[in-house]
């Protein structure tokens, strides 16, 4: 059973490397595993979600002021800004739909009850999966003054996005905003669009990840996993707070290191957080 030590611990560390682009999950799942918890466990999924949706919330208060400015000052403005966000999730969609299944069938033979999130506990996958956004990152900060720049984020920019950003789902440690930013650098997107429009993908996306998980909740649920989760909610909800104060941290922190020319800094610490990911396989297995 968790603690609320344990809780506070996972929010933090939630909350401030969910909204850097070196993979929250990555970094949860290590430390859940250096508690001798499963990070697969519907249980543990859920409340990952419940930190989640607390960034979720950093990122709206952080960004409504250059949403309203940038895209919420005329219809037009607005309606073009949900084309863009729709065409993008839709291709999330299609590329996360696509490797579920190819996951499930190939990689893990079919198995009757196999599921995506079994791979949260394979910690060498995580640690690749680290170090392949890592490299990603440090080619696009180089690259990004080499490249035409463009005004506006435009559909095949959306599309790509999109499309990167489904391989961040299933495989965790794939940064999200590290993935979905770099390939927008080295689209030539303005840095300030380009950040509020990654992170709009992410508000979008975090509701459905909550559907998901509640779904699994269901389908898995026991007398004892209901009894679990009434004494998960409540810290659960405290999570949320910490994760929230932590993720607006962490957004003032990318803004500057972005505007900065300082993103490739990030991907070095996420090539130094596979090897420690590999550090912690050996040592606990």
């Amino acid at each position: 059973m968790l603690n609320y030590l344990q809780i506070l611990i996972l929010a933090i560390i939630q909350g401030a490397c969910e909204l850097l682009p070196v993979s929250s999950s990555a970094h949860v799942i290590a430390a859940e595993k250096l508690m001798h918890l499963d990070p697969s466990s519907p249980e543990m999924t859920m409340l990952l979600v419940m930190l989640h949706t607390g960034t979720m919330f950093a990122v709206i208060v952080y960004f409504w002021k250059g949403w309203s400015r940038d895209y919420f000052s005329s219809r037009g403005q607005l309606q073009w800004f949900v084309i863009q966000i729709l065409i993008a999730s839709a291709c999330t969609a299609a590329v996360y739909v696509v490797l579920k299944k190819v996951i499930v069938k190939i990689f893990m033979h079919g198995a009757s009850h196999a599921e995506v999130e079994d791979l949260f506990n394979n910690l060498p996958l995580i640690a690749g999966a680290l170090a392949a956004v890592g490299l990603l990152i440090i080619y696009a900060g180089w690259r990004e003054q080499k490249v035409p720049r463009q005004s506006e984020i435009q559909p095949v920019h959306s599309i790509w996005i999109g499309l990167v950003q489904g391989f961040c789902i299933p495989f965790r440690g794939f940064s999200r905003s590290g993935s979905t930013i770099s390939t927008g650098l080295l689209l030539g997107l303005p840095k300030q669009k380009l950040e509020e429009f990654s992170f709009a993908l992410a508000v979008v996306l975090t509701p459905a990840a909550i559907g998901q998980e509640s779904w699994r909740l269901i389908h898995h649920s026991t007398p004892e996993s209901h009894q679990a989760l009434i004494h998960l909610f409540v810290p659960g909800l405290v999570g949320m707070v910490f994760s929230f104060v932590a993720g607006l941290f962490a957004l003032k922190w990318l803004s500057r290191w972005l505007e900065g020319g300082r993103w490739m800094y990030f991907g070095c610490y996420c090539l130094a957080a596979a090897a420690g990911v590999l550090v912690i396989h050996f040592k606990i297995g």
